[in-house]
Order: C-alpha cells, then structure tokens, then sequence
C-alpha cells in the first residue's frame, strides 16, 4: 500500500433493527423490561467495541433470522439473561451463527 493509499473505512454509522425476539421457555417471573434494557445496554457495547462484521463493507444486509448462536445461560436474572442474549446476537452479527 503506498503512502497516499488507504484502507478503507467502515462505515460510520448503521441501524440494527430486532423485530422481535421470543424466549421460549423461560419462567413468568423474568421481567421482558429489564431483559430488554440489558440487552439493549449490552450489545450498544460490543458494536461500539467490536463494530458489526458483516457490515464492515459498507453494504446494505438484512437478516430475517439467525440460528445456531450460542446457547443462553440457564438463569432467570433478567440483566444476565438480556447480556447472554446480547452476546448471542452480536456473534451472529460478527458471522458466526446461520443466517436463514
């Protein structure tokens, strides 16, 4: 790479927009606010630390679903819940996981 050349960039900013997400299986005592919150607080966190992978290049992508993600912890803490659920989708972001 020469001295005037340069990687390019990614992009600046992007919209991550979750539909919907269903736990199935999971006690009626988890509160759906707080797991909510804690997953929204959560992978704010990994895109600003990690960016989202499969955007790296610019391009407009849309997912209707992902699976084979990390499995979630077996808790009923809804802040633990919504991070392990955070965590799960990111890494299906970064490319790990089926898109489908």
């Amino acid at each position: 790479m020469g001295l005037n050349e340069h990687a390019p960039e990614p992009p600046r900013s992007f919209r991550i927009d979750i539909g919907e997400l269903v736990l199935d299986g999971f006690d009626s005592g988890v509160d759906p606010g707080r797991v909510s919150a804690a997953f929204q607080k959560e992978l704010t966190r990994l895109v600003h630390e990690r960016g989202v992978p499969l955007a790296a290049d610019g391009s407009s992508l849309a997912l209707d679903g992902l699976a084979g993600l990390p499995p979630l912890p077996a808790t009923a803490h809804p802040v633990r819940l919504g991070e392990a659920l955070a965590r799960a989708v990111h890494a299906g972001l970064a490319g790990r996981g089926e898109a489908r």
